[in-house]
């Protein structure tokens, strides 16, 4: 089941701001996450906040049902407008994510996407997402996405092998994410991602060569690939638990990226976040950017997080309690916390160092600077970039990048 939300202080029921959190609003770029909660089967691996219909049934009625969940998501669109108030930004970026959000029919897609238009105005180059699996659309499905304003999606590939599928719990097919690409660029998608996993039990090194194969020979213009994490609680944890599938090591996964690594570079493909790779700049993924940059987004739908201006906000988890919100004019919001200086400070070197370009020196204080010079000396760090002041991660840091931050935010 979905993980628990953290802790802090009330929500105001009208989703009010501190004055703070828009001083400045104009300089920097606002994205909106669309998040819709449903999956058709639950995969082994998720504790993402998604829920099948099985799990839904007599806990929300009505209100948690997705064929109205559209509605209820444009509901937290227009309280987004009322609290931002006259904030005169265009939105640059929307994502649209889950679960399975083409679960919902395109048109609802397409609605939620025009209540942003409505309310904000898109970007004349705004970058707008949907993540998809590749079971749940064809090309019709696509072909109105297409029209209706969608540029960019993301397919849930993880594997190319069957018997890994099979460990997942994954309900697609070898074979469907890679039509799935030509059938997006039939329809005029000019950015197609596929997702991919590694150090699934079972996994060998050719299995996940064969993956990153097929992945490339799709055509897609980016590449995630993450490393499989066995979150407790879920059914892949208890499977290992049992002892029924193995565990993968670390060791196991360091030589999976270093693959991914030597075969996307190979094909033409730059990293430019530590498990994103993309043919050119403007195939980077732009929202995933705001996260990684700190700046401003809304996260519309049950569980979903926001942050504007140092403020950051989570909603309440079940769809039901999340439509009753809405439905009763209060915001769904569960908690917040305002982040103070040192927060930020930390939280820019936590995510800027996954990036290509780095983050500056400046940021570092005393003792992060002399981890820094050691992780130089320790060939972690790139040095033309350091004399320039930048810690950015060789490939070898790239691999020990969270034990590297650690010693960084010191």
């Amino acid at each position: 089941m979905p993980s628990a939300l953290p802790d802090g202080e009330p929500v105001p029921d009208d989703g009010v701001l501190p004055a703070s959190a828009l001083a400045g609003a104009a300089d920097r770029p606002l994205g909106f996450y669309l998040h819709v909660p449903y999956c058709a089967t639950r995969c082994g691996y998720c504790d993402f906040n998604t829920y099948t219909a099985t799990e839904l049934r007599g806990t929300g009625g009505v209100l948690a049902s997705r064929d109205n969940y559209a509605d209820t998501l444009i509901d937290e669109v227009r309280l987004a407008r009322k609290v931002l108030g006259d904030d005169p930004r265009e939105v640059r970026t929307v994502f649209v994510g889950g679960g399975t959000p083409t679960l919902l029919a395109a048109g609802d897609l397409v609605r939620m996407l025009g209540a942003i238009r409505d309310e904000f105005g898109l970007a004349a180059d705004a970058e707008v997402t949907t993540e998809a699996n590749p079971e749940s659309v064809d090309p019709a499905y696509l072909a109105t996405l297409r029209e209706g304003g969608f540029n960019r999606i993301s397919f849930g590939m993880q594997s190319a092998k069957q018997h890994v599928l099979r460990v997942l719990d994954r309900t697609h097919t070898p074979g469907r994410p890679e039509a799935c690409v030509a059938e997006a660029r039939a329809a005029g998608f000019e950015h197609v991602n596929l997702d991919l996993i590694y150090g699934t039990p079972g996994e060998s090194d050719d299995d996940w060569r064969a993956s990153l194969d097929a992945a490339i020979g799709a055509g897609p213009d980016h590449v995630s690939a993450y490393a499989l994490i066995v979150e407790e609680g879920t059914q892949l944890a208890r499977r290992i638990r049992r002892g029924e599938v193995p565990m993968t090591d670390d060791d196991v996964h360091a030589d999976r990226y270093l693959i991914a690594e030597s075969v996307l570079t190979g094909a033409g493909f730059d990293w430019y976040e530590v498990s994103n790779w993309a043919t050119s700049q403007a195939a980077r993924c732009l929202h995933n950017e705001l996260y990684w940059r700190g700046a401003d987004w809304w996260g519309a739908g049950p569980g979903a997080h926001s942050h504007v201006g140092g403020v950051r906000w989570w909603n309440v988890k079940h769809p039901g309690a999340y439509a009753a919100a809405l439905a009763s004019g209060r915001s769904p919001g569960a908690g917040r916390e305002v982040l103070a200086d040192e927060d930020r400070r930390v939280e820019r070197i936590l995510l800027e160092l996954r990036l290509r370009e780095g983050v500056p020196l400046g940021l570092l204080k005393e003792e992060g600077l002399r981890a820094s010079r050691r992780a130089l000396s320790d060939g972690l760090l790139v040095p033309e970039a350091y004399d320039e002041g930048r810690a950015v991660l060789t490939l070898r840091g790239r691999l020990l990048a969270d034990a590297v931050v650690r010693d960084l935010v010191d």
